[in-house]
């Protein structure tokens, strides 16, 4: 009889790289951080035997409630926080740019899902990622209602790790935004970010190639704090100033700048036949955006169409309620900058102008 199979030592999904029993221990480890997300909602939490999947009511009181989905990442921006070894930040990236897009139809955020892919499951490193997924959740007002962590060595280096993330949101079907009341003479508002957010990380490290000087101490000559804090600085999540508009009149439709910049991302709320048109100067662009165009060199066209320029939002306001509407932002702790107006289109115009920038 051949014992040679019997002998032969047997694998195991450990052996092969994945350890469920750390995963376990993972889950346990991060369960406070996920449950602080639910502070304000446990009336709307229902409780299920199987873990399975996460369950939430709707907000009671809605006529016509409409969901308001979105899905996003945070790009390569993860590289420069794994290089740096500073993880507690980009979590927030996440929740804020699926909840940001959420917010542009005046949804209130309901909850958030997090997916985490990675080599090896680090439990320290991971966790501060999910720290800042909860701390975003906060932010944004919305439940952390599940997520999932896969180990997928082979696909993943050790050490690296990627980040997705799905947001929903609802709106009253009748205090819905969706650009389709915007009309010539509009207001447009803008809101600050609070500098590159989640996008053009790309472009960022071609630029500034030299890790060595992301990770130098002390503030950098141009930019007045150290380059690592602003390189993680966190998108800016925009609940409270959309909050403080939800069923104003006027409020004819909201831009997230993200990739794409303003030309990019404000032309998805023009109907046909109009321009936005932002003044210069009419908003202040943090330093970090001077030093890419200069150091690239990168011209200022690009920049735009690469980033946000400073600008995180932008609200396109009806003229007889843009002072309500600016007043609204203002109680939400928002400065509010009026960036430009909306006009006629003349053909073979762009659909966003930029004063020194658009030809």
């Amino acid at each position: 009889m051949d014992l040679s199979l019997s002998q032969k030592p047997t694998l195991t999904y450990q052996a092969a790289g994945v350890d469920v029993a750390a995963g376990d221990r993972f889950v346990q480890a991060i369960s406070r951080s996920v449950r602080s997300t639910r502070a304000g909602h446990e009336s709307r939490l229902v409780k299920s035997l199987a873990d399975f999947a996460g369950l939430l009511r709707l907000p009671a009181g809605l006529k016509e409630p409409v969901l308001v989905s979105g899905t996003d990442g945070v790009g390569t921006k993860l590289l420069v926080a794994q290089r740096l070894g500073r993880h507690g930040t980009v979590g927030i990236d996440l929740v804020a740019m699926c909840v940001n897009d959420v917010l542009t139809a005046g949804a209130a955020p309901l909850f958030f899902l997090d997916y985490l892919a990675t080599g090896r499951l680090e439990a320290e490193v991971l966790a501060a990622v999910v720290e800042g997924v909860a701390e975003g959740c906060r932010r944004a007002g919305c439940v952390l209602l599940g997520g999932e962590t896969a180990e997928m060595p082979g696909v993943y280096e050790p050490g690296v790790y990627d980040l997705a993330g799905f947001a929903v949101g609802v709106v009253e079907r009748e205090e819905a935004v969706d650009g389709s009341a915007v009309r010539e003479g509009d207001l447009l508002l803008g809101l600050s970010s609070s500098g590159l957010h989640s996008n053009g990380y790309s472009l960022v490290r071609r630029v500034l190639p030299d890790a060595a000087e992301w990770e130098r101490p002390g503030p950098h000559p141009e930019l007045e704090r150290p380059m690592a804090d602003v390189l993680l600085e966190p998108t800016r999540i925009y609940s409270r100033a959309v909050a403080g508009l939800r069923g104003k009149r006027g409020v004819h439709g909201m831009a997230h700048i993200t990739g794409g910049g303003l030309p990019g991302n404000v032309r998805r709320i023009l109907p046909e036949g109009l321009q936005a048109r932002f003044e210069a100067g009419s908003w202040p662009e943090p330093p970090i955006f001077s030093l890419l165009a200069r150091r690239g060199p990168v011209a200022r066209a690009e920049m735009f169409r690469t980033f946000n320029m400073g600008l995180g939002w932008v609200v396109a306001a009806g003229r007889a309620e843009a002072r309500e509407v600016e007043d609204a932002l203002v109680r939400s702790g928002e400065a509010v900058h009026r960036v430009g107006r909306v006009a006629r289109r003349a053909p073979g115009e762009p659909e966003v102008w930029i004063e020194g920038v658009s030809g």
